[in-house]
């Protein structure tokens, strides 16, 4: 048994970053041409756990599914995109990826790692506004990630961008509400989980939002709510959260105050 046990974990060892064939599932077997390979580029599978979110309609339960855990610096679900997309482009000999986001894109992120990983050059198209489309975009977020790792930044502004197929709807893309912030930043310090503000954050306060004003809609219901990461992209939102944070304060020790006996443990 140690023998078979030691030989499964060598297989994990060296199976990150390595090609592996692909069967798809059977609903998804009349894909044509269906991929035959990826690469092992996340820590697959995920977990899944309960989420205790506060003030659930009765009986109603929500599970989390944490892709945001696939990966530090490749976190979220974009890797699993990736691991088709980046086998495809070794397959045809590229020497580099292309590709376009927004200016906190964790797609844009992902894939200039995953293109270092795999010893290829890496341009992103990135978008901003008409006013800082001249200037150094910065080190804050996914852009510190990027630029540490190389990749070629290309800036254009939203006018710009438009023209090569996005449409922004509501508020706008990785654009957040006060309300919005607010509610990350509260589920965060009710259940430890930490949402995103593009995708995870919006979905979940949408979801509680109908649960709070409909609930005999999700009375009894198990929901299983996909966390796809992008913890990077709050970086970008210090400045509207710096008001929302935790408090702090400066440790008292003057030897004037009274040592008294408590349950808290020091690590």
């Amino acid at each position: 048994m140690a023998g078979v046990s030691a030989a499964s974990s060598a297989a994990k060892i060296g199976s990150f970053l390595s090609k592996k064939p692909y069967a798809p599932p059977s609903w998804a077997s009349h894909l044509s041409p269906a991929p035959s390979q990826t690469f092992s580029l996340g820590h697959f599978p995920t977990p899944i756990h309960k989420w205790n979110l506060p003030n659930l309609p009765n009986g109603t339960e929500v599970w989390i599914k944490r892709d945001d855990l696939s990966g530090m610096q490749l976190s979220g679900n974009k890797v699993r995109k990736l691991e088709f997309l980046m086998v495809d482009a070794v397959a045809q000999g590229a020497d580099c990826v292309i590709t376009v986001g927004g200016i906190q894109s964790n797609h844009c992120r992902a894939t200039a790692v995953a293109a270092k990983y795999l010893n290829l050059d890496c341009y992103l198209i990135l978008r901003t506004s008409k006013l800082l489309v001249d200037k150094d975009p910065g080190l804050v977020g996914n852009l510190l990630v990027e630029r540490l790792v190389g990749a070629h930044i290309d800036l254009v502004s939203k006018e710009e961008y438009g023209k090569i197929g996005s449409v922004a709807k509501g508020l706008g893309y990785a654009m957040n509400t006060a309300e919005e912030l607010k509610f990350v930043k509260d589920i965060a310090a009710a259940t430890g989980i930490v949402l995103d503000p593009v995708y995870s954050g919006k979905a979940a306060y949408g979801m509680l939002k109908d649960m709070a004003s409909k609930p005999a809609k999700w009375e009894g219901r198990k929901i299983l709510f996909v966390h796809t990461g992008g913890l990077l992209g709050l970086y970008d939102k210090v400045d509207e959260l710096s008001s929302l944070s935790g408090s702090w304060r400066r440790m008292d020790l003057e030897e004037s105050v009274p040592r008294k006996d408590g349950t808290g443990k020091m690590f």
